[in-house]
């Protein structure tokens, strides 16, 4: 009975962080956020590199896991991020908007995206390693789920605003954009699932998990994003760029620090 009801739990509250953190992301990236895209990148580095550096790789390392093994992991997905993203654009890499090639309108936007989408893949893989962790919590115990849950939330949505202002900024169209989200977002309640009954074996894949997550953040926030911030030219546009990438790591931060006081 016990295992039924943390089961029912553990559905209903992945099921919740899936679709409330990504429509929250969402609304506060489409309507307050959109006439701010391009400073608003800055942003989103710092919120990719901090969660990278400050939260998933210290807790694939922190596992006991092989540190040869999960960095050798770390390069075979950055590299392989690279060549998956070369693949997706290289058909496209010889002509442009306008070239006589007959692509409609917007074709070279949505190119772009495919590459953007990229970060999605570590998106999932992060909101998989979640989905076990909330299911964890609750074969622990009803109230030790609920924090674990809340805490998972709020870690999310400025995670997830950091995902829609990437993609936004490849040139996806708003509607694919959110439709990538949520398909990546709902990896919290397979995650959920497969760790309610598989936890104990599932548990030693985790750290594996958080590094390619991990690389594919890394990859995207050094290959797309910082290039795009060294087009400013002046001191003021660098500072500001600065200030906004402090800005994400001080939210992940303190966010981090609430999920070890909710014993994340």
């Amino acid at each position: 009975m016990a295992n039924s009801q943390a089961l029912i739990l553990t559905l209903v509250s992945t099921l919740g962080v899936a679709l409330a953190s990504v429509g929250l992301a969402a609304h506060l990236s489409f309507r307050l956020l959109a006439r701010f895209l391009e400073k608003m990148v800055s942003f989103s580095i710092g919120i990719l590199l901090a969660t990278t550096f400050l939260h998933l790789l210290p807790d694939a390392f922190a596992s006991g896991a092989s540190v040869e093994r999960l960095f050798a992991l770390m390069l075979a997905g950055l590299l392989g991020f690279f060549f998956l993203q070369k693949l997706a654009l290289y058909r496209h890499s010889h002509h442009y908007e306008g070239d006589g090639h007959h692509h409609e309108h917007g074709h070279d936007a949505q190119a772009a995206g495919r590459g953007g989408a990229l970060v999605l893949v570590g998106s999932a893989f992060h909101n998989f390693s979640d989905g076990v962790l909330i299911a964890g919590s609750f074969l622990a115990g009803p109230m030790i789920g609920l924090a674990a849950t809340l805490a998972i939330f709020t870690h999310e949505v400025p995670h997830k605003i950091g995902d829609f202002l990437v993609l936004l900024n490849a040139g996806l169209p708003k509607r694919r954009a959110f439709t990538y989200a949520v398909i990546a977002s709902c990896c919290v309640v397979i995650g959920g699932v497969a760790g309610f009954f598989l936890l104990e074996s599932l548990s030693g894949w985790i750290p594996y998990v958080l590094v390619i997550a991990a690389a594919a953040f890394l990859y995207i926030s050094l290959s797309d994003l910082v290039p795009r911030m060294q087009r400013a030219v002046s001191i003021s546009d660098g500072l500001e760029q600065a200030a906004l990438i402090a800005l994400g790591v001080i939210v992940v931060l303190l966010l981090n620090r609430f999920l070890d006081d909710a014993g994340h």
